[in-house]
C-alpha cells in the first residue's frame, strides 16, 4: 500500500512591519502621480523649489554672517532671534495664509490596522520631505558655519544636532497646531473658542511689531543680548542657540537646551497625535445635537437664514443663501473670514502707526500719532480691500466636486458670480465698517470715517472684479479632507502666485482712489464714501458681467480643475 507523502510546508512569511520610510516612498509616489500630465503642476513645484532656494541661500548668508565677520557677540542674537522667528512662522503662517501639504491625507488610513505611534511617525516624516522644510534647514546651516567660526568642530557639531532638532520642531509645530485648529473648526459647539484663539495668536503679530520699532529706537545691544539669553532658553531659542554656547564656552548649557528642545517636540507630536485621531474619523464630537423645532414654512424657505429675509426667493436668492450657508459652516471658508477679519484690523494700525506713530521717550511711555494723512490712510485701506476680496480667488476650489450640480442645473455664469459676490460681502462689509471706525478712534480722527467706509468699498468692489477671473482661470483642486488649512502639493504655490497676482492687479485698479485723496485734499473727505461706493459696486458688477461669459464657455473645463483626482 502506497503512503503519499506531502511535500513540508514552509511557514508563512511573517507580515511586513509598517516604517516611516514607506511613508516617504507613499508621499513621493502620490506627487509623482499627480504631476502626471499636469504641466502647469510641475512648473509651479519647479518654481516653488527656485523661490526656497533663494530663500535659504539668504538665510544662510544671514546666520553665517557673525561666524564670518568675526562679530561673535551678535552671534547669539542672530540664533535666538531668527530661529525664533523661523519657529513662529512655522506656526503662524500655515494658520494665515500658506496652509500645509496633506499628500498623505490622514483620513485615507483610518480602515488601515496601524497603531497611532506608527502613523504619527511615518506622517511626521513624510512631511519632512517638502520644499519649505529643505529650505528652513539650509537657511539655518549657516549656524554651523557660525558655531565652527567660533568655536571649532564641536561647536559645530552640536550645532548641526540642534539645527536638526529645530527642523523637527518647526514642522511638530505647525503639523499640531494646525490640525488642532482643524478639529475645533470642525465642532460646531467650539468654532467661536477657535476663532478667538486664532485671533488672538494672529493679533500678537501687530502689538509686538509696534513695541519692538519703538523699542528698537531707544534701546541699545547689550539689552537685546539679554533677551536674547531669555529667548535663547525657550522652545523658540533653545535649538539655534546651543552650538553659540558651546562656542562661547557654556558647553553645560548644550545638552539642556536641547533636552527642552527634545521635550517640545515630544508634547507637540503628542498633541497632534490626540488630534490626529478626530481629523482621521472626520469629524469632531460636539454632542447631543439639539432638538429641532418644526418647520415653519415650505423646504425652499429653510433654506434661507433669517438675515436673509430681504433675498428674492428665486434663483438667484437660493445661490445666494446657499454661499451664506456654506462661509459660515464650511471651516475652510471660515478660516479665511477669520483671517480678513484679523488682518484687516491690524495691518492699517501697523501702517498708519507703525512708521512714525508710536515713539519711546525716556519714561513717557508712547506717544500719539501725528503724521496720518489721507492719502497714507488711503493706501492703508487699499490693501485692506484687495485682500479681503482675494479670499474669493479660489471660490470655485472650495465646492470642489459638487459645482457639478451647478454645470448640470445651467446656472448662468453672470447669476453664479453675482450671487457669490453678494453672499461673501455679507460676511466681509460689516468687517471693513468696523476696521474703518477702529481706525478713525485709533488715530482720534471720527470725521475720516466716510472716507475710510468709501475707500474700503471702492478697492474691495476692484477687487472682486479682478478675482473672478482669477477664480474662472485659475481655480486649482483642494484636498478632500476635513482639514480647513490643508493643501495638495503644489497648490501651496499656486495659492501664492495667485494670490500675489490678483493683489497687484487689484491695487492697480483701485489706484485712482489713492490719487483722488491727493489731488482733492479735505474735498476728498465729503466725496469719498459716494464716489467709492459707485465705482466699487460697478466694477463688481461689470466684474461679474465680464467674466460670467467666461464662464459660461468654461464650466466643464472648471469642474474638471476642481475636481480633486483620488
Amino acid at each position: 500500500m502506497a503512503v503519499a507523502v506531502s511535500a513540508p510546508t514552509t511557514p508563512a512569511a511573517p507580515p511586513r512591519r509598517v516604517s516611516a520610510r514607506h511613508f516617504v516612498r507613499l508621499k513621493l509616489r502620490v506627487m509623482g502621480n499627480n504631476f502626471r500630465g499636469q504641466g502647469w503642476r510641475i512648473a509651479l513645484f519647479v518654481a516653488g523649489s527656485l523661490v526656497g532656494l533663494w530663500f535659504a541661500a539668504t538665510g544662510f548668508v544671514l546666520f553665517a554672517a557673525p561666524g564670518l565677520s568675526g562679530e561673535g557677540r551678535y552671534a547669539l542674537m542672530v540664533a535666538a532671534f531668527g530661529g525664533g522667528v523661523t519657529v513662529l512662522g512655522w506656526l503662524l503662517l500655515p494658520l494665515v495664509f500658506f496652509g500645509v501639504d496633506e499628500t498623505l491625507d490622514p483620513a485615507r488610513f483610518a480602515l488601515l490596522p496601524l497603531p497611532r505611534r506608527t502613523l504619527v511617525t511615518g506622517l511626521f516624516t513624510a512631511a519632512l520631505v517638502s520644499v519649505p522644510a529643505v529650505a528652513v534647514l539650509l537657511a539655518l546651516l549657516g549656524l554651523v558655519v557660525t558655531a565652527a567660526a567660533l568655536g571649532g568642530w564641536s561647536a559645530a557639531l552640536v550645532a548641526v544636532v540642534g539645527v536638526l532638532a529645530g527642523l523637527l520642531l518647526c514642522v511638530a509645530a505647525a503639523r499640531a497646531v494646525t490640525s488642532a485648529f482643524a478639529t475645533m473648526l470642525r465642532s460646531r459647539r467650539v468654532r467661536d473658542l477657535a476663532a478667538v484663539l486664532l485671533a488672538l495668536t494672529a493679533a500678537l503679530l501687530g502689538p509686538l511689531q509696534l513695541v519692538g520699532v519703538a523699542a528698537l529706537r531707544e534701546t541699545d545691544w547689550d539689552r537685546l543680548s539679554g533677551v536674547a539669553e531669555v529667548v535663547g532658553w525657550t522652545p523658540f531659542g533653545a535649538p539655534w542657540t546651543a552650538g553659540i554656547d558651546v562656542a562661547e564656552g557654556r558647553v553645560w548649557a548644550a545638552p539642556v537646551k536641547l533636552l527642552i528642545t527634545a521635550l517640545a517636540i515630544a508634547a507637540l507630536l503628542a498633541w497632534w497625535s490626540r488630534s490626529l485621531e478626530s481629523a482621521m474619523v472626520g469629524a469632531a464630537s460636539a454632542g447631543p445635537a439639539p432638538a429641532r423645532r418644526g418647520a415653519t414654512g415650505a423646504s425652499v424657505a429653510e433654506l434661507f437664514p433669517r438675515a436673509l429675509g430681504w433675498v428674492r426667493r428665486d434663483r438667484f436668492g437660493a445661490l445666494v443663501a446657499r454661499e451664506a450657508r456654506y462661509w459660515w459652516r464650511d471651516a475652510r471658508r471660515r478660516a479665511n473670514l477669520i483671517t480678513v477679519a484679523v488682518v484687516g484690523i491690524f495691518v492699517p494700525v501697523m501702517v498708519n502707526l507703525g512708521g512714525s506713530g508710536f515713539t519711546v521717550g525716556q519714561g513717557q511711555g508712547f506717544s500719539a500719532p501725528d503724521t496720518s494723512s489721507p492719502v497714507l490712510v488711503s493706501v492703508s485701506m487699499l490693501f485692506v480691500g484687495v485682500l479681503a476680496a482675494v479670499t474669493l480667488a479660489n471660490q470655485f476650489g472650495f465646492d470642489g466636486s459638487a459645482y457639478a450640480a451647478h454645470v448640470v442645473a445651467g446656472v448662468p455664469g453672470q447669476q453664479e458670480l453675482r450671487a457669490r459676490m453678494t453672499a461673501f460681502s455679507i460676511y466681509v462689509l460689516p468687517m471693513l465698517g468696523v476696521v474703518s471706525v477702529v481706525l478713525a478712534v485709533v488715530l482720534g480722527e471720527p470725521g475720516w470715517i466716510g472716507m475710510m467706509v468709501g475707500s474700503l468699498v471702492a478697492t474691495y468692489g476692484a477687487g472682486l472684479a479682478v478675482n473672478t477671473f482669477v477664480s474662472v482661470l485659475g481655480a486649482y483642486s483642494l484636498p478632500e479632507t476635513s482639514n480647513p488649512f490643508a493643501l495638495n502639493s503644489g497648490a501651496g504655490v499656486a495659492k501664492s502666485f495667485l494670490t500675489l497676482l490678483s493683489m497687484l492687479i487689484s491695487a492697480v485698479a483701485a489706484v485712482p482712489m489713492v490719487v483722488a485723496a491727493a489731488l482733492l485734499g479735505d474735498v476728498w473727505l465729503w466725496l469719498a464714501l459716494p464716489v467709492g461706493t459707485a465705482y466699487g459696486l460697478g466694477a463688481a458688477l461689470l466684474g461679474a458681467y465680464l467674466a460670467g461669459d467666461v464662464l459660461d464657455r468654461r464650466q466643464p473645463e472648471l469642474l474638471a480643475t476642481v475636481t480633486p483626482r483620488r
